[in-house]
């Protein structure tokens, strides 16, 4: 989440929820293996944030034409349904043939009620997008400790629940990486993770380790391009494949230990708008799905 992110989510009345190294290689899909579950891709509703609340029927159904057939909500000023009531939701994706397979939301407040909307309309996951760097290790010890009561309540309702990591969690703490403090804290019979590839990469980590040192934990994943140059906050999203990350050998990696959703995210745009970018991302997918 950059900077523009935590501004967005400040000014448009969104609950505070919170919401460079490349690796070698080209951002490439050629001689992609054909691993189940990769030709259904889906994308992260911030990527059209500004679209979404100026006409959200619309922009989601742009988003099915360009092929996303997948939605990772997140929770804005009109909630994770975007005004509409959970089931009203759902009947306007079942119309575009799409689905709502998760969402990022605040887990300190109505959790329980948002764990029970989203079981009602057969979501698989709410997840915690943003907890900020941290002076003490401790805090995420702490961190770990409330993933696992929100995992108990998202398990009591029949979905899952996990953490999104951004680059801040990788940077080592009294000697101890945050990282691996929450991921060694929580039960993975209640705690999954959402790798947001980018800002693995950005940290300087290389994601395909982290799937081998972790496998089974991480389900979910962002698929967002590092760009070649820097913004003012020193990393730049780019379109897909017109930056820096080799997403062939790393979600190779991930789908061979165990993960099961494809999500495109986008947060910077240059040259063309964020609707433009989605169709380009999808177009892009499209053209390396099994």
């Amino acid at each position: 989440m950059s900077t523009n992110r935590r501004d967005f989510l400040r000014n448009s009345g969104i609950a505070a929820l919170g919401l460079s190294l490349p690796l070698a290689g080209k951002s490439l899909w050629n001689g992609l293996a054909p691993y189940k579950g990769i030709s259904t891709f889906g994308i992260q509703l911030w990527t059209v944030k500004e679209d979404l609340t100026m006409d959200a029927k619309s922009t989601l159904a742009k988003l099915s034409k360009d092929g996303f057939k997948q939605i990772e909500s997140f929770e804005g000023a009109k909630g994770i349904f975007w005004g509409w009531k959970n089931t009203e939701f759902k009947k306007y994706m079942d119309d575009l043939n799409m689905k709502i397979v998760s969402s990022h939301c605040e887990i300190t407040k109505d959790f329980e009620k948002k764990a029970a909307e989203a079981a009602e309309i057969g979501m698989k996951y709410l997840i915690c997008p943003y907890k900020g760097p941290q002076k003490s290790i401790d805090d995420f010890k702490k961190f770990a400790d409330d993933f696992n009561k929100a995992g108990e309540i998202c398990k009591k309702n029949g979905i899952r629940f996990a953490y999104h990591n951004h680059d801040y969690s990788f940077k080592a703490i009294d000697g101890q990486v945050p990282q691996t403090v929450m991921m060694n804290g929580t039960d993975k019979n209640l705690v999954d993770f959402e790798m947001d590839i980018y800002w693995v990469v950005a940290a300087g980590e290389d994601p395909k380790a982290w799937f081998a040192k972790h496998p089974g934990r991480f389900k979910l994943c962002h698929v967002k391009d590092l760009g070649k140059s820097s913004n003012k906050d020193g990393h730049e999203s780019v379109q897909l494949g017109k930056g820096t990350i080799d997403f062939s050998s790393i979600l190779k990696a991930g789908t061979a230990s165990g993960l099961q959703y494809y999500i495109v995210e986008q947060e910077a745009f240059t040259g063309t708008n964020p609707l433009e970018s989605a169709e380009k991302d999808a177009k892009y997918f499209k053209s390396f799905s099994m």
